[in-house]
């Protein structure tokens, strides 16, 4: 058996991830309400009781309002790095308090082993404390995931490259973001070097990362107000198709919902 994942939630308003093998079940963020987060599980047949662990990629509220009332319910150990626990801290209540034994620090570009799991936490460019992106190991497979992403650099390629499932931001078209209702300054934010990834520049960084291994891409952290499924499915795909990759004959290319859980992605 190898790797399942799926996602709970993925959007602008909240993201949650599950990933797991024979040994180790674990979340990535839970931008989520606790309730919403264990409903998600119990649809995928997994107890939260036995979540071993919740990574944390980045402060922003989207990612980490459930955290904390999981780890106190269900005891689970919160993983992020030094800079994001005090920028966790001086958001007081958004997390409330943890147990000290569940204040686990990770470091950057250092991987760390959980049972069956090599994990390995990478920079990336965006507008908090000290984001990451991960990527894990469990025998010859690889997962990916890259999503709050101000722009595509060789360190992500480098680190999503050689994997058989990826998830990619595709947060939002550009034209809908420039003539839509956001206020200057979110608009600027957004489009920035440290802001969220456009559709065409996440199907770019697709073909120069693919290879006949890659089996499945999901599109993730759509935003709500600037982007819609079936937009940046067409978007990515026709990135893809100009540069020979055939999409569906090739590789498995599926939008995440915002609010429904996915179907669970076994990589074998």
């Amino acid at each position: 058996m190898g790797f399942r994942f799926c996602t709970i939630t993925s959007g602008s308003s909240g993201n949650c991830i599950y990933i797991g093998t024979p040994k180790v079940n674990l979340l990535i963020d839970a931008g989520i309400s606790g309730k919403r987060v264990q409903m998600g599980l119990e649809e995928i047949n997994v107890n939260p009781k036995e979540i071993d662990g919740i990574l944390v990629t980045h402060e922003h509220s989207d990612h980490i309002k459930g955290i904390g009332i999981l780890s106190r319910r269900f005891d689970i150990p919160l993983f992020a790095t030094a800079k994001t626990w005090e920028a966790m801290d001086d958001m007081g209540k958004v997390i409330g308090k943890i147990n000290q034994e569940n204040r686990i620090i990770i470091e950057k570009e250092k991987d760390f082993i959980m049972e069956d799991l090599l994990i390995h936490p990478y920079s990336i460019p965006h507008d908090a404390a000290d984001p990451v992106g991960y990527t894990f190991i469990h025998g010859d497979r690889k997962i990916s995931m890259a999503t709050d992403l101000g722009h595509i650099n060789e360190h992500i390629k480098n680190n999503i490259r050689e994997s058989n499932l990826i998830l990619l931001e595709s947060n939002h078209d550009i034209d809908m973001l420039r003539s839509g209702s956001y206020p200057y300054y979110l608009k600027q934010r957004i489009l920035g070097e440290q802001g969220h990834l456009c559709n065409e520049m996440a199907g770019r960084m697709l073909a120069q990362v693919f290879h006949e291994n890659l089996r499945t891409v999901i599109l993730g952290h759509l935003s709500k107000e600037n982007n819609y499924p079936d937009l940046a499915y067409i978007s990515v795909k026709n990135e893809l198709i100009s540069e020979g990759i055939e999409v569906d004959e090739r590789v498995e290319l599926i939008v995440a919902d915002r609010d429904k859980v996915s179907k669970v992605f076994d990589v074998l």
